[in-house]
């Protein structure tokens, strides 16, 4: 069914336990050790945490005869972001968030320890979330993991990527959770959603992230709309020097 709205019909807030729930925050007091062996006056720091603290995304994408780059997005119901339509905000947003889209993404259970664990985890996020089949052996390295906000959670992202046949998605099942209701998906062009990114049409930091570093991975330069190996030989050149050459 389309969600249209959320509602908050009880705020746990005032009798909830930090240390419980799906997000569990710590309320700490630190204090920094420096080389002389001083320590500083002890200070507030909260970190927000999960059980499974890890997370893969990964960018599903597709290089068709014509050398056109699709990539595979999902639009998911966000609460979070979709109720802050009631504070008062110093920049009211231009629209509710009730959905976002962005590249599949899941966090790592037990069982995704070992080699290999990361590349099932994020194929099984495809088919969770886009509804598409991708053998976990297909999928790429995408760079190094990212903290996505560190000031405040230690959360680590690992990135993939998979070329698939992107107009083989369809909406996932999800994982059963209330959350997962309504998903959807969106066949984009590269170039396009990296505009829509910079735009603040798709406003998630991970899926700009993630396609600017497809584009590193495959040579293509989304400002021209073509690969590197295009270009005049002596842009080419160019392009090669600054080390992003596909």
């Amino acid at each position: 069914m389309d969600v249209v709205d959320v509602e908050v019909v009880e705020d746990l807030t005032p009798q909830a336990r930090c240390d419980a729930g799906f997000l569990k925050l710590r309320r700490l007091r630190i204090v920094n050790v420096y080389a002389d062996g001083k320590r500083s006056e002890p200070y507030a720091c909260d970190v927000m945490s999960r059980a499974d603290v890890d997370a893969v995304t990964i960018v599903l994408y597709e290089i068709d005869g014509r050398r056109r780059v699709r990539v595979l997005l999902k639009e998911g119901l966000r609460p979070a972001v979709y109720l802050r339509k009631s504070k008062a905000l110093a920049r009211p947003d231009a629209k509710p968030w009730l959905f976002v889209a962005e590249i599949a993404a899941g966090v790592l259970e037990k069982s995704d320890d070992g080699a290999g664990g990361i590349e099932r985890r994020a194929a099984a996020e495809a088919a969770e979330e886009c509804g598409l089949a991708v053998d976990p052996a297909s999928v790429e390295p995408l760079g190094g993991p990212m903290f996505p906000s560190p000031g405040v959670t230690d959360e680590y992202v690992h990135f993939r990527a998979a070329h698939v046949p992107v107009g083989h998605g369809r909406g996932g099942d999800g994982d059963g959770s209330k959350m997962e209701e309504g998903q959807r998906v969106l066949v984009v062009d590269l170039a396009d959603a990296i505009a829509r990114c910079r735009r603040g049409e798709i406003p998630d930091m991970k899926t700009e992230i993630g396609l600017l570093r497809l584009c590193d991975r495959i040579g293509f330069l989304p400002q021209l709309g073509m690969f590197a190996d295009e270009l005049p030989p002596a842009l080419r050149a160019l392009h090669s020097r600054l080390g992003v050459d596909g």
